[in-house]
């Protein structure tokens, strides 16, 4: 075989070692347990990340490249000291993992919150987290909240100090379920999308979903998910000159 032919065939083995114990993308979701959020939204919340995690076209994403899967951590937040870890890191690289990440949210109960909503806060601790996987090929906040921060840092000073880290944060925007509000649940979910937007989100491709009300959570969650998880593509791959391999020309 030939100098260039062992060459390549180095890179090749290199850049499939590098996908086998690769991350496509870490993805933290931050669900907010504040005050504002009673029993029964809370189940709502829960239930409908779970249903919008099995959702079809959802599972596909996740579980179209196992070799490079994608690494998902779950949090809730409301006050300064109450943020909690309820799925820590966890690579969902079959079926099953997703399963049982599933039947995890599914169990998991209502815990104990202060009233207050430290949305500022809940973004660094998001971005906290997607600092232990830096090696990941794409890292992404996911927010849920339903309404403005009232407590510690402001979340516009927070996302000023994320501009630059190569962090998406994107938000899910829960308004009011009461009926017969017409014009004024728009008129709320406006103003709060707007807030949202100007606020919190941070990236070029960040964006805000809406769920009008904690009963459409399910499905707004399925349709931020869907967009989330970005379909691999050879840019997104591991490259010779990204895991230090010369080339020919280079011996």
């Amino acid at each position: 075989m030939s100098r260039a032919a062992l060459i390549g065939a180095a890179l090749l083995a290199m850049v499939s070692a590098a996908a086998d114990a690769a991350c496509r993308q870490a993805l933290a979701l931050g669900l907010d347990v504040s005050g504002s959020v009673d029993v029964r939204e809370y189940r709502l919340q829960m239930d409908g990340l779970a249903a919008a995690l099995d959702n079809g076209k959802v599972r596909q994403a996740l579980l179209q490249t196992p070799s490079a899967p994608v690494h998902l951590l779950v949090y809730e937040w409301s006050g300064p000291e109450d943020p909690a870890v309820i799925l820590p890191w966890t690579a969902i690289e079959s079926a099953a993992v997703l399963n049982g990440v599933i039947g995890q949210l599914r169990a998991t109960e209502r815990r104990q919150a202060s009233p207050g909503t430290a949305l500022g806060l809940a973004m660094r601790e998001g971005a906290a987290h997607l600092a232990q996987r830096p090696d990941c090929w794409k890292r992404t906040l996911d927010l849920s909240g339903d309404g403005k921060s009232n407590l510690g840092i402001r979340p516009v000073d927070v996302k000023a100090e994320l501009q630059d880290t190569g962090i998406t944060i994107n938000a899910l925007v829960i308004g009011t379920d009461a009926p017969n509000m017409g014009d004024l649940q728009q008129t709320e979910m406006s103003g709060l999308s707007a807030y949202f937007q100007n606020n919190v989100i941070v990236g070029s491709d960040s964006f805000v979903e809406t769920a009008l009300g904690f009963e459409d959570y399910a499905a707004a969650m399925a349709r931020k998910l869907e967009r989330e998880l970005e379909t691999l593509i050879l840019g997104s791959a591991p490259t010779s000159s990204s895991i230090g391999v010369p080339s020919a020309g280079d011996q």
